[in-house]
């Protein structure tokens, strides 16, 4: 029982610090508590997910915490959703070595079950020391223990992981491994000081109020996935490219992930816990793009705010303004907007002082701004202003080794809106259908794909017993049949052995070369097979 909120005033000048768990995290939270006692007022909060989101936002009303400190999907979910510090504990390599040694003594076999992203390095450890190490991932509470009954239905009896899982794995009645150490926990809380001092010293104020979550970069740099050079190099641009203050200019087609790419530089920039702020400069209209961007005064237009209003750049002062489609930005207002950038000040409609405003430019396309500047439908002065760095996001097509991972990664939380379990095998049938994917352009790109999985998870969480094959693909998305283009960097991927040739035939209306592109197949080897007489799919 916590006991009743004490104004913020009457706080002693200490970092203030909760921690969030709903597993056996929080006994060792509870141990290392103890050694910041004199530096710090900590206080644990036995909630998780939601209910820890609902529970921290109504106290902010009446409190002050400085950071929080959490782990594993408790802490991604904290930190997309809260305005103040997540701090996530993490487990180090030495952390996670250990607990594959403590699992060996119970089984031969060891399952390692980690939130969202597996840990490939451990092929080389698993080779030299002969372990046999499964790994999965999960995304939610349900996609965990559907994890963990896969691993156990394979006959593995120990589980690494952090505290959901093991809580998971022994209520499955396997062992399950603890992956966290005191030093990391301890590394976390310093962590948690350092931001608390920061926060102290920043602009000689003894603290800052939290930005609003309207005005959060919500996604960071592990939301732009796949495993593609492509996708690596942009990765790689964008760590690089949040460590200047120079303006920023994404191109790429729709759906690519331009904002994600904003959202993720300003997260790893040194304006990560300032204001960020986005407008898609093609949805307002001109009217009032201007006045939302530079703000107005009072009376500067019928029905303007008594007082006058902050347009956006005020609001991203010291943080980060993102342009979306600056392509579609009037000429006029582009003039304006070269203005700011140069002189560092806005002057808002109808006033006429200056208001010095310290903001970084991120921008974003779809449309060839080259061929504007050629126009005349932009200016070239500010082209070049903006793209001081510029990066270009691949589309779907041009990547597609990423498309099952996308696919099953879209597919998972998809189904977990749902309320559905995944089956067991949805890696194995995604595979399964990786041949029709690939043959599709996807002109919508991973937004397309996003869309798509959740179509089929309504789909599947209809037919729980359905399985995922590309006839059933075909069914939900009947799209995906207009293109028989097949990339030649794609390895043939066979369909279902229950679909006869014939019956891929048929849905194709008899086109023998989509057949053969749909089967994984050349059109030499589906004429001999004809000929045969062989009335199953290739297996």
């Amino acid at each position: 029982m916590r006991l009743p909120p004490r104004p913020t005033s009457d706080l002693p000048d200490k970092p203030v610090i909760w921690t969030v768990s709903i597993s056996r995290l929080s006994d060792l939270f509870r141990d290392i508590t103890l050694e910041y006692d004199d530096r710090a007022i900590i206080e644990p909060i036995h909630h998780g997910f939601e209910d820890a989101v609902r529970h921290i936002r109504e106290r902010l009303e009446t409190e002050r915490c400085d950071a929080v400190i959490a782990a594993g999907s408790n802490a991604a979910y904290l930190k997309s959703r809260l305005s103040l510090p997540v701090v996530i504990a993490k487990a180090s390599g030495f952390d996670v070595l250990q607990a594959l040694a403590r699992a060996r003594k119970i089984s031969p076999e060891i399952g390692l079950v980690t939130y969202q992203e597996t840990m490939p390095e451990l092929a080389d450890f698993q080779a030299t020391f002969g372990l046999k190490i499964a790994q999965r991932t999960y995304t939610t509470e349900e996609d965990a223990r559907a994890q963990i009954n896969e691993l156990r239905a394979s006959g593995i009896r120990a589980i690494v992981g952090a505290g959901l899982v093991t809580d998971l794995a022994q209520e499955a009645g396997l062992a399950g491994i603890f992956v966290y150490s005191a030093a990391s926990i301890r590394q976390a809380f310093e962590d948690a000081l350092e931001i608390a001092r920061f926060t102290q010293l920043e602009s000689g104020r003894s603290r800052n109020q939290p930005v609003s979550d309207t005005l959060r970069a919500k996604h960071g740099l592990n939301d732009l996935r796949g495993d593609s050079p492509a996708m690596q190099a942009a990765r790689h641009s964008i760590e690089l490219f949040a460590k200047s203050p120079a303006t920023v200019l994404i191109q790429g087609e729709t759906g690519t992930g331009k904002e994600l790419a904003a959202q993720a530089i300003h997260r790893e920039s040194q304006r990560a816990r300032q204001p960020f702020v986005a407008i898609n400069c093609g949805a307002v209209a001109e009217s009032l793009l201007e006045s939302e961007l530079f703000g107005y005064e009072e009376g500067a237009f019928t029905g303007s705010r008594r007082g006058g209003h902050a347009g956006l750049f005020e609001a991203a002062n010291r943080g980060t303004l993102f342009l979306d489609e600056i392509g579609e930005m009037p000429l006029q207002l582009q003039t304006r907007l070269l203005r700011v950038l140069e002189e560092r000040e806005v002057v808002r409609v109808g006033g006429t002082r200056p208001v010095p405003v310290n903001v970084r430019i991120i921008s974003a396309t779809h449309c060839d701004l080259d061929q504007r500047v050629k126009d005349g439908r932009f200016r070239a002065d500010l082209f070049y202003r903006l793209g001081v760095l510029r990066l270009t996001l691949p589309p779907l097509r041009e990547r597609k080794e990423d498309l099952v991972q996308l696919a099953e990664w879209g597919l998972k939380n998809a189904l977990a809106s749902l309320g559905a379990r995944p089956h067991a095998n949805l890696h194995a049938e995604i595979t399964a259908c990786a041949a029709l994917l690939s043959s599709y352009a996807w002109p919508g790109n991973v937004r397309e794909l996003r869309n798509l999985m959740e179509r089929l998870a309504l789909f599947l969480a209809a037919e729980p017993l359905q399985a995922l094959s590309p006839s059933f693909m075909m069914k939900a998305a009947p799209e995906l049949g207009k293109t028989v283009e097949q990339p030649p960097s794609l390895q043939p991927v066979v369909a279902l052995a229950s679909e006869s040739i014939e019956e891929v035939l048929a849905r194709f209306n008899g086109n023998r070369e989509a057949a053969a592109k749909y089967l994984g197949i050349s059109r030499t080897t589906l004429w001999r097979k004809l000929s045969k007489g062989d009335p199953a799919a290739p297996t």
